[in-house]
């Protein structure tokens, strides 16, 4: 099973919550989905400084600081964009000691208010929600930060559990069948030895029903439409669908510009349907962004840009230009993200490896096990270090 799709689970649980208008409407939500994460944080702290009572409010900050510390680390692209590391050998998150403090301290807030309204009233479903929100967000940082499955597993559980009394309370509530299919989708994936766990017994999920599920949340939706919408960008790269990807890509960058991440995505969509010269054609828009100095281009390393190019051409044999790319990034490894450096080294070795530069090729692989000792693409290194590298 692949790590992405827990983090896909887990992920759908950074929900908007309830509330009245147009949730994207809100400043703080048009910063997060921007990538701009210091000022969504900003604005969902002042909210929640006004209305401590809120669990909704709480629950943004914990998102924020979560997903600000998965941008950084690059666990946004690896998840995302690059869908390649398994489930229980990804590199942890590392945020400071103050991040985790207040993500802790805000999720348990958000609990203890969301508590507090349904020992009032058990069938509060704004309560409920709220309550599903916290423990999926809970999950992610024991799968992503402790690295605690069993304990992630058992959130995501949790969080469906409270999302389903939701629904049943008011199946007009679309919005809270997103967890819901996404928790079909992860079950029906993972092998059978997790399916054994207490709190997945008898539980067997199913792929395609929770893919529907989804999809009924883009469509029908009114706050998590465009988690829903993301998802499903994440699910049908997975299953090899990305045709049907692309036109949800095309309206995400619409409403979302300064999400550089989803024009990155766009490129390895057109990648796997073969559209090569429409991939490069994105790669330069971006490039384009990026020298004219358009907001949110700013904080995208040149590096990371040419890892894209880079992977890219390599996966369609253009071996001489992949490798002027991959050369940029692997001369300054600090620039990009962990994930991104230890591919970086693992595609050059490759390259070498095809081009029959088995030498230049050992060096590159041990310079991905230098990087990333614990890593997937270390392991992959490994391999190659004792076997060269075919197509």
């Amino acid at each position: 099973m692949r790590n992405g799709i827990l983090v896909a689970l887990l992920a759908a649980v950074r929900l908007l919550g309830q509330g009245n208008g147009d949730p994207l409407a809100v400043p703080g939500f048009d910063h997060f989905y921007n990538l701009e994460h210091n000022e969504a944080l900003t604005y969902f702290r002042a909210e929640a400084a006004r209305n401590p009572d809120s669990p909704d409010l709480h629950n943004h900050i914990a998102q924020t600081i979560l997903y600000r510390e998965m941008l950084r680390s690059g666990a946004l692209e690896s998840e995302l964009v690059t869908g390649t590391n398994p489930f229980l050998r990804r590199e942890g998150l590392n945020p400071s000691k103050s991040d985790q403090q207040e993500f802790q301290d805000s999720i348990n807030r958000a609990l203890a208010s969301a508590e507090a309204r349904l020992r009032k009233n058990a069938n509060d479903t704004g309560a409920l929600y709220a309550q599903g929100v916290s423990y999926g967000l809970r999950g992610n940082y024991y799968f992503l930060v402790q690295k605690a499955y069993r304990d992630a597993l058992r959130d995501a559980a949790a969080a469906r559990k409270a999302h389903l009394r939701v629904t049943e309370l008011d199946p007009t509530l679309t919005d809270a069948r997103l967890v819901q299919g996404i928790y079909d989708y992860v079950v029906g994936s993972l092998p059978p030895v997790w399916r054994v766990l207490g709190f997945l017994a008898g539980y067997q999920g199913d792929r395609e029903r929770g893919i529907e599920t989804v999809r009924q949340v883009a469509r029908e939706g009114r706050f998590n439409r465009v988690d829903a919408e993301v998802l499903l960008c994440a699910a049908y790269r997975r299953e090899r669908r990305p045709k049907e990807a692309v036109p949800l890509l095309t309206g995400l960058i619409g409403r979302f510009p300064r999400n550089y991440l989803l024009r990155l995505e766009l490129v390895q969509m057109y990648g796997d349907l073969g559209e090569k010269d429409k991939a490069l054609a994105v790669i330069r828009d971006v490039e384009q962004l990026r020298s004219s100095g358009a907001t949110g281009y700013a904080q995208l390393a040149e590096e990371k840009l040419r890892y894209t190019r880079g992977n890219l051409l390599f996966w369609y044999h253009d071996l001489n230009a992949a490798i002027e790319d991959l050369k940029v990034v692997t001369r300054n490894i600090p620039a990009v993200d962990l994930n991104t450096g230890v591919y970086a080294w693992l595609r050059l070795g490759q390259c070498y490896d095809l081009q029959g530069k088995r030498e230049e090729a050992k060096r590159a692989y041990l310079q991905t096990v230098v990087v990333a000792p614990t890593a997937d693409a270390a392991n992959d290194a490994r391999k190659y270090l004792r076997r060269r590298y075919k197509r």
